[in-house]
Formats: C-alpha cells, structure tokens, sequence
C-alpha cells in the first residue's frame, strides 16, 4: 500500500523529510522571476512561469536526498488557473523526479462533494468511457472533522488504487487548542479525532505495520505527539512546525516508532528559502536548498536511527 511505499523511500535514503512546495513569487531567486516577467509582463501567467521553473530546479537538487515532496494548493490558486496549471505540471514533475507527491490541500466535505475531491487529487475523473487522473497524487491532505463522512470517500478510492491520506488531528498552529483540546467526554477533541482516524483505517494495515489513513500531528506540542504516537500505534503521521515554526528534532523524534518508522517530517521556507541566507542574490538556491536539506535530514539522524 501507499504508506509501504513511502517508508521504502525513507529507509532507501535514510530521511524521514519532505519538502514543502509552497512558493511566493518572493521567495523566487530574483534571476528566475525577471526572466519569466520579462517574457509574461507583471502577470499571473508570469508569476506562475516563475514558481513552476523554480520548484523544477529545487526538485533536481533534491531528488537524491529527500523522498517526498508536498506541494500547497493555495500558493497555486492564489494564481488562479494558471496557478493550478502551475501545481499539476508540478506533481507530474515530482513523479517523473521519483518524489512521493502529497498534495496538501486539506479537503473536507461530505458525500458527493468529498469523492468529486477524492477523485481530482488522488483518483480518477470519467469521461465517457474512460477514467481519466487530474492531478494524481500519491496522498492528500483532508479535514475530517465534519466525522466519517468526510473520511470514507478518500478511503473508498485510495482502496481502489493503492493510495493514501493524513488527516488532521493535532495541528502545529497556535491556536489549535481552542478546539483540538476542548474536553469531550473521557477523551479530548483530537484524541477523538485520532481515534476515529485509526478505526476507519484498521482493516488496511501495510508491510510496516500502517494503515492507509494517516494523521497530521504537529511538532509544536511534542508532548501530545509523544501520546498520540502511543495512542495511535498503526497510524503514520505527516508532522509539520519543524524548524520556521520552532519544532525541534529533539521533538520531532517523538513521532517515529522504534524502528525509526511511521512518520515523515515537513519543512518548507527553509529549504525553498535557504537562497536568502548566503549572500548570492539566488545564484545558489539549488545548492542552498540541498544544503538546508542534508541539515534537515542529519539533524533529526541523531534523535532517530531508520531501521
């Protein structure tokens, strides 16, 4: 299954990252923006020449270091349809680069409206006689807090084709506890959420011991990740707040079990933004970007040995 996969990746290179695409036109090395503006004018369709030249030059920098990649949807909409154009061009680069491709666009409906996403992002669209891959990513994003309903269309399809989801559960941003850790009966809100994320996974369990639908689980509470971990045995997680966020190795080390499996780390700005640290005008960002990458990558190493 899905999550097997991308374990194999982790082990192969030994680096439970993934890089998150998610670009402004600013954070574009000023050498590749003017090229597209010059050629597109101070347009959408430039900005979105730009990002899509950039994130191709990051993906070949990285592509031997890093397993996974996990490109936004809003930086991409903000553009409009050339944006999306923009993202799909994007995830079909990262397969043909070898990424494992999470696309994070944290859908959530209920019903029709839930498989109608289920099937842009990870299934297929039917066009007469023919089924049809959209956007064809390896995994999504989803909020499952409307309950099962805005779960079980993503499970049905990721069944069909070998593919997988995280859901949120416990999220990095400060203000989740104004909901996530409200007291709901003997649990509270995200150990609820959890634990329905693990029911309607149970009966898909993979090679490494995880099932199809993961769990979003933030490193800037590490003492709840350090419960949900336990708590949730065969659900993998997609931990973000490393880094930008203040999420430490020392934290994030928390999420694997102890086979240094079952969890896959994200940091976005200070990898695709490393360029503006050295001085070079963007010159480097490929080389900066490998290099934020490989710290990344050996700075959680000595919290979490990959078996």
């Amino acid at each position: 299954m899905s999550f097997d996969i991308l374990q194999d990746k982790i082990k192969a290179m030994k680096n439970p990252t993934v890089a998150g695409l998610d670009p402004k036109p600013e954070y574009v090395p000023p050498h590749i923006l003017k090229a597209s503006l010059d050629r597109y004018g101070e347009t959408l369709e430039g900005a979105a020449d730009a990002i899509l030249q950039f994130n191709k030059g990051l993906m070949d920098a990285l592509c031997d270091i890093v397993p996974a990649v996990k490109p936004q949807s809003a930086y991409y909409e903000r553009l409009g349809w050339q944006g999306m154009k923009v993202l799909e061009e994007t995830i079909r680069y990262a397969g043909e680069k070898g990424f494992f491709v999470i696309a994070d666009v944290k859908r959530g409906d209920i019903g029709s409206t839930a498989q109608a996403y289920s099937e842009a992002w990870i299934g297929r669209t039917r066009v007469g006689s023919t089924d049809l891959a959209a956007f064809d990513a390896d995994c999504l994003t989803i909020n499952g807090y409307m309950g099962s309903d805005a779960i079980t269309p993503f499970l049905t399809t990721c069944r069909e084709l070998d593919k997988c989801f995280f859901t949120l559960v416990k999220t990095s941003n400060p203000s989740s506890g104004e909901l996530q850790d409200m007291v709901a009966g003997d649990r509270v809100v995200y150990q609820v959420m959890g634990d329905l994320t693990a029911r309607l996974g149970k009966d898909d369990i993979g090679r490494y011991g995880y099932s199809r639908a993961g769990a979003v689980v933030g490193a800037t509470y590490p003492s709840d990740l350090r419960a949900l971990r336990k708590r949730l045995e065969h659900t993998f997680f997609l931990v973000p707040g490393y880094g930008a966020q203040g999420g430490t190795a020392d934290d994030v080390r928390f999420a694997f079990d102890k086979y240094g499996r079952g969890a896959i780390v994200n940091a976005s700005r200070s990898i695709m933004c490393a360029w503006q640290k050295t001085g070079r005008d963007g010159q480097d960002y490929q080389d900066a970007a490998r290099a934020a990458a490989i710290a990344m990558r050996d700075d959680i190493g000595q919290y979490v040995t990959i078996l």
